[in-house]
């Protein structure tokens, strides 16, 4: 796994947006560089055994849906609509992670989809003052604020981006953080 190039961390000295969407945004990039040269097959592959939807493929899924979940869903209040929301088939409780149920799904189809997922993030946070809340008022969390929500967003991808360090090791070797 070559070494890439052009990606920086943010400013030393910066505001505190230009800070947290640069650090969220370089997460970002690293999630696509994890995915260089990977064959569908691979992306699909399970590697954990005990974890078969942790795979790389349903990684980048699970990122994009939880990128609209938290920004379109709870800060703006739009419908909750997505994998991530669908009822389990046997109404229990299950969480079935259904946004990491990927099978057949192009890894180039899915960057794709998480790209054009977080454009819209980013668009969403550019529009608004990080002191304002989310409108999702049914959620706890649906009412935090979007410094929070991007806090919380920049710890959901950089956690994810372990499993993918992880899983891309244990595919083909390909290590590398930065």
């Amino acid at each position: 796994m070559p070494t890439p190039t052009g990606r920086r961390r943010p400013p030393f000295v910066a505001d505190e947006r230009t800070q947290l969407v640069g650090w969220l945004d370089l997460q970002r990039e690293i999630v696509r560089w994890k995915c260089e040269g990977l064959s569908d097959a691979d992306a699909h592959r399970v590697v954990l055994p005990t974890s078969p939807l942790m795979t790389v493929a349903g990684i980048v899924s699970h990122l994009r849906w939880t990128e609209n979940t938290w920004f379109e869903v709870a800060f703006l209040d739009r419908p909750e609509d997505g994998p991530q929301f669908d009822e389990p088939d046997d109404g229990s409780d299950e969480d079935l992670d259904n946004d990491m149920r990927v099978e057949g799904v192009p890894l180039a189809q899915l960057l794709a989809d998480y790209e054009r997922q977080c454009a819209l993030s980013n668009e969403i946070i550019a529009a608004h003052s990080l002191d304002d809340v989310g409108r999702h008022e049914s959620w706890p969390s649906g009412t935090a604020s979007l410094r929070w929500m991007l806090h919380h967003m920049l710890e959901e991808t950089a956690r994810h981006l372990g499993h993918l360090d992880i899983v891309r090791e244990l595919l083909d070797g390909g290590r590398g953080y930065y």
